[in-house]
């Protein structure tokens, strides 16, 4: 690949950070995230009124939750989250946060799939935010057709795979084990804008088009860092001020890459704030995209 066309693209070391939410009851919300995927809280600080907390595993922030009580609900027809993907990197490790996950009252289970690159589990969480929690299959197996990675949506028994991976040491590891924001699905109000904007702009690569009304995008050949569907918000304009979805973090290794990206988005006209070691930029919905180098602590990226 010539340097011109490496620099229209994310580098392969690209990766997603902590997704924000802004939840009207903060520690519901943050015990809910504790006891259903064994997170940890961070660090918290206020801003005016507002009460920031990152929860993770280890170091890894994994969620941001803006204490925002007077914003109305998620309104699952507006752009927005889809869901929160949270990697694991074992299928036991999965099978412990699938279980806990399940017996927690506040969940709603969704459902369970074989994508053919992963496995994966569907909650919503007590405000209606969506949850995948995943594991991937190795890379060796992945199937590809052309520039496209085959992906599919089919039956994964829930209950064959809590049995078979299933282990109580496991369990009670909880948040000692790693996890990871694997991807961020969203819902716009339509997939060319979509593409023109996480594609063509931020500089992902498209992996998957086939699927009707929706597109999958990633770096580095990975199946998907971030999806984009219409079916519960085609047509949909910005979002209005709400609960849910507040801000997609993407991490890239190094400073070239911000220039890189600030260059492709003055191209654009794409209007953007940047202080040399990240840049944001909204989307055409209004979501917040923050890009950002890999050394910003959990408390300056909650000062953000």
């Amino acid at each position: 690949m010539s340097d011109t066309a490496r620099e229209q693209i994310l580098d392969a070391a690209t990766s997603m950070g902590a997704v924000t939410l802004r939840v009207g009851d903060l520690e519901t919300m943050s015990d809910y995230y504790s006891r259903a995927f064994a997170m940890e809280p961070l660090e918290e600080r206020s801003r005016n009124r507002e009460v920031h907390r990152a929860l993770g595993r280890g170091t890894t922030p994994l969620v941001r939750l803006i204490h925002t009580p007077d914003l109305p609900g998620v309104d699952p027809r507006q752009a927005g989250l889809f869901h929160t993907a949270f990697l694991f990197e074992t299928p036991g490790s999965l099978a412990a946060t699938v279980y806990r996950a399940a017996q927690d009252p506040r969940s709603i289970f969704i459902g369970s799939s074989d994508h053919l690159v992963s496995e994966a589990f569907y909650f919503t969480d007590p405000e209606g935010n969506g949850v995948e929690l995943y594991t991937d299959r190795d890379r060796s197996t992945w199937i590809h057709d052309g520039e496209q990675i085959r992906m599919a949506t089919e039956y994964l028994d829930p209950n064959a795979y809590l049995q078979g991976h299933l282990d109580q040491a496991i369990v009670d590891a909880g948040s000692a084990l790693p996890g990871a924001v694997g991807h961020v699905h969203l819902q716009v109000g339509d997939i060319q804008t979509a593409r023109a904007f996480y594609v063509d702009a931020l500089g992902f690569e498209a992996t998957q088009g086939s699927y009707p009304g929706a597109l999958f995008a990633s770096a580095g050949g990975y199946h998907h860092h971030i999806a984009m569907n219409t079916w519960n918000s085609c047509g949909s304009g910005p979002r209005a001020a709400s609960l849910g979805l507040g801000d997609v973090a993407v991490t890239v290794p190094a400073v070239a890459d911000l220039h890189s990206l600030t260059a492709r988005l003055t191209a654009r006209s794409i209007p953007f704030a940047g202080d040399g070691r990240s840049v944001t930029v909204a989307d055409p919905w209004g979501t917040q995209v923050t890009v950002a180098l890999p050394d910003l602590t959990t408390d300056e990226l909650i000062a953000r």
